[in-house]
């Protein structure tokens, strides 16, 4: 298993703590009984930054885990990767 360092790391925790402060104010408005649709507005921002989260790092793991497998001359070892990224796109659509 690889992992992402420098940059694209620091941007992907900036992310998630941003995400995660979003998720905290949703359970605040709910705490507080505020309107049903603003709590559902919150949601779906918080869905949007998920989802742009996710592709970052699906880029992320295609330019550096996938390309390196590629690269390193083992079919065996590219062929896994493909399948470990097509197997998650496949779970994706169903959700």
């Amino acid at each position: 298993m690889h992992e992402l360092k420098g940059a694209d790391h620091k941007s992907q925790i900036s992310r998630v703590n941003r995400i995660e402060g979003q998720v905290r104010g949703v359970k605040n408005m709910i705490d507080e009984g505020k309107y049903c649709v603003d709590i559902l507005t919150q949601i779906k921002a918080i869905r949007s930054a998920l989802k742009s989260l996710e592709l970052q790092i699906l880029e992320g793991h295609a330019n550096h885990c996938l390309l390196n497998a590629v690269n390193s001359g083992s079919k065996k070892e590219a062929k896994e990767k493909i399948n470990e990224v097509m197997e998650l796109i496949k779970k994706s659509s169903k959700s």
